[in-house]
């Protein structure tokens, strides 16, 4: 299926229905395992990656930071052999028929694993690109309460790609990102990502495609508490990347995939920073003439969310580290 198909699909697709029979198929096929899963889930989205999910898949710790992992994989409508290669690894693994794009997938993935119990939620990539020796280092300080939200960051760490390119959109997409949020982020689109469980059902998830910079910008402006630590991305070294794939992309033009990414992950990150400030202000018009109690509120470009509702803290960390001005808060826990 090529890319224009893909999107055409998810166009029309009524998502809502292809989750639910995912959701019903998987709890019949795994039973009590679908429902009764240990606290750490590892969830990763797939499509068409036969060779290289069986080895990320068996790289996987089986514990992190003393918790039992159950490994869940989304086969966002692979015609390989990607079902049958992470099935025979261990993993849990849901297929979907439908090729609707990465953001779709693992938000089926982060509702399986929310409604099968856990606690924790790790995300990696399908295509080996993420050390899971690292897995530890980005949980740690969801686990300690330090943080309900925290992305690995390569600018912190390190990266073997030389394309300069992607280099420099990561630069211009995490200082447009920053600045929008008023939340210093160095990198807004690293895969490698652990959050309390709780936050992915509390964050509007809408976007089939690029849902790096939705989950992000939404944990912000719902007032999570946010960090990053220093982790690496390694090349590609099975298959072939799906990122920005347009009609031209079997050409393999120079630059030309990475444009179409870079266009269509800022629709999608100035698009969910709009919906946020108006849900913000919606929010904060609803409680003023309510009563005079907490508000939200958004400070010249930035998105400012103090907790006063579900799934709210009253600070929220910048970097990896708590920013000028705010206190070194717990994240909040339930």
């Amino acid at each position: 299926m090529t890319s224009s198909q893909s999107r055409a699909t998810s166009e029309v697709v009524d998502h809502e229905a292809v989750d639910a029979a995912a959701v019903e198929a998987f709890s019949s096929q795994y039973g009590a395992r679908a429902t009764a899963m240990p606290p750490l889930a590892i969830v990763i989205a797939a499509y068409n990656e036969e060779g290289a999910i069986g080895p990320v898949i068996e790289a996987l710790p089986p514990v992190i930071s003393g918790l039992e992992v159950v490994k869940i994989v989304v086969s966002d409508g692979s015609a390989d052999g990607t079902v049958k290669e992470a099935d025979a690894v261990g993993a849990l693994v849901c297929d979907v028929p439908a090729n609707r794009g990465q953001g779709a997938a693992l938000r089926l993935g982060y509702r399986l694993a929310r409604e099968g119990g856990v606690s924790y939620i790790v995300t990696t990539d399908a295509d080996g690109q993420y050390n899971p020796a690292e897995m530890a280092t980005v949980l740690a300080p969801v686990v300690a309460g330090e943080a309900d939200f925290v992305t690995g960051s390569r600018r912190l760490g390190s990266q073997e790609t030389k394309d300069m390119i992607r280099r420099t959109g990561v630069r211009f997409f995490a200082g447009t990102i920053s600045l929008l949020t008023g939340q210093k982020i160095s990198d807004t689109t690293f895969g490698l990502r652990a959050m309390r469980a709780e936050v992915t059902g509390a964050v509007q998830l809408s976007q089939p495609q690029y849902q790096a910079s939705e989950l992000l910008i939404g944990v912000i402006a719902h007032g999570y508490k946010v960090a990053e630590v220093p982790a690496t991305i390694h090349r590609r070294r099975v298959g072939e990347s799906k990122k920005g794939q347009n009609p031209l992309y079997k050409l393999h033009i120079p630059g030309v995939n990475n444009f179409f990414y870079g266009m269509r992950f800022a629709r999608v990150a100035y698009g969910t920073w709009l919906r946020e400030r108006q849900r913000i202000r919606r929010s904060g018009s609803a409680r003023s003439s309510g009563s005079a109690g907490s508000s939200a509120s958004t400070s010249g470009s930035g998105i400012r969310a103090n907790g006063s509702g579900p799934g709210s803290v009253e600070a929220s960390a910048s970097s990896a580290a708590p920013g000028a001005g705010r206190p070194a808060d717990p994240a909040k826990r339930t």
